[in-house]
């Protein structure tokens, strides 16, 4: 449990303490907050927004250091938005190429530790200027986030997008970046969204991806905590994951590779989880497989898959059918998409759902004695990943892939679209004119 200092903030917080899919117990704090109070918050749970201007520096228990900083002007009533002269030609929907193509504007928020945060802008896409002697390009202080906004007709939606401002939020504090408050964050998004709303295709499968970063702009060689800061959003056109149809995919498992430890950044979105993690993929390419499926421990445990986190749909012992995936911590990122997986499952579908530790020997038996139903892998950029097979120690074990019709994955996949195009009514789904109006419900 985290907890942290706060002042200089007056607002209504409406925290949610329950797990995915479980029962919710919504407390609505009405704080005035002062110096000497404080606010209790998970580490890596399901609330909602948690704000906080002043924490305090020591190092917490579960490994977050918070920095000492002051929201300054960071709201969505100090935004300033400068269009660009020179828009872009749209590219054809359907040539895109993932992170390829960008739209016309940024949003962009400085920090320092005098004065805190500037005001928020919208300002023509363009270049940073950072000084060679920058410390993020150094030590890779800089964290990010990605998410997508949705179009149907002329309503544009973002999904769950609290659960990635409280998730960019925890990783600025294990980085001893400033933190910000969260639901003006969104609001400061979601004008963007707006503003880039021709961007937005309106094609089922096709989405805008929208990718916060923050980033150290100190300059120094010095491994310190930097007193000088920038948010940035920039957005991307994309289409859909799997082009030609539901593709499963085949893994490599290689003990010898290992993503993420006790103690270290495994459950927040930071850089240097994922540069590490190329030439392993690499060298899953170079073997016929498409992505790596990462173990950790003696027992070779499993936790994510690629950049995603993992699932798989099994008869158990006592002949229940379950899904199921790692359990949360140091070494698993807590998803978007894996915490809606769970609650559809859980509350939709009716199935059971346990987070539980699962060894690739627990997946050899599970395949040898035909327990094994389907398995993929979860994620923003594909929704779901159907997995085909996956090789361990020079065996290749096959990975049932039911048909469309009864496939768990398939039916996951359709049900959290029709939620992100607004098709199905629920409360994951936030209409971007309603989060700037600071009428939506985070619940």
């Amino acid at each position: 449990m985290l907890k942290t200092s706060s002042s200089l903030l007056s607002s209504t917080i409406k925290l949610n303490r329950a797990g995915a899919g479980g029962n919710s117990s919504s407390v609505l704090v009405n704080s005035v907050l002062t110096a000497a109070s404080t606010t209790t918050i998970p580490s890596s749970g399901h609330h909602r927004f948690y704000h906080q201007t002043v924490a305090t520096e020591e190092l917490k228990d579960d490994h977050t250091s918070i920095r000492k900083c002051a929201y300054g002007n960071f709201y969505h009533t100090a935004l300033t938005i400068e269009r660009t002269k020179t828009p872009l030609t749209k590219p054809s929907w359907e040539g895109l190429v993932f992170g390829k193509q960008f739209t016309d504007h940024m949003l962009e928020v400085d920090w320092n530790s005098e004065k805190g945060w500037t005001a928020p802008r919208i300002v023509p896409y363009h270049d940073l200027v950072l000084p060679p002697s920058c410390s993020s390009l150094h030590y890779a202080i800089q964290c990010f986030e990605g998410l997508k906004a949705y179009k149907n007709g002329e309503n544009v939606y973002l999904f769950r997008p609290e659960m990635n401002a409280n998730r960019m939020n925890r990783s600025c504090a294990r980085l001893g970046l400033p933190n910000f408050a969260g639901e003006e964050f969104l609001k400061c998004l979601a004008e963007l969204v707006k503003v880039e709303k021709d961007w937005v295709p309106d094609k089922r499968g096709y989405s805008l991806y929208l990718r916060p970063t923050v980033i150290s702009t100190e300059r120094t060689m010095g491994v310190l905590p930097p007193n000088n800061a920038k948010l940035f959003v920039i957005c991307s056109p994309v289409g859909p994951y799997f082009k030609s149809g539901f593709a499963p995919v085949k893994l490599l498992a290689d003990p010898k590779y290992v993503r993420a430890f006790p103690g270290g950044t495994g459950n927040a979105k930071v850089g240097s989880n994922y540069g590490p993690t190329i030439m392993p993929q690499l060298e899953a390419i170079e073997k016929g497989y498409s992505q790596v499926l990462w173990l950790f421990g003696a027992d070779h445990q499993i936790t994510e898959v690629g950049t995603m986190n993992i699932f798989f749909h099994r008869i158990g012992k006592n002949g229940e059918k379950e899904l199921i995936t790692p359990p949360l911590g140091d070494v698993i990122l807590p998803g978007v998409t894996r915490d809606s997986v769970l609650h559809i499952v859980r509350n939709d579908f009716k199935l059971k759902a346990n987070e539980v530790t699962y060894t690739m020997n627990d997946f050899i038996d599970d395949v040898k004695n035909g327990r094994l139903l389907e398995s993929f892998g979860a994620g923003t950029a594909c929704v779901v990943a159907p997995i085909s097979a996956i090789r361990y120690e020079d065996v290749e074990y096959p990975v049932p892939v039911p048909p469309k019709e009864e496939s768990l994955a398939m039916k996951l996949w359709d049900r959290i679209l029709s939620i992100q195009y607004g098709e199905t009514p629920h409360p994951f789904c936030h209409n971007i004119e309603n989060i700037i109006a600071g009428t939506e419900t985070w619940n």
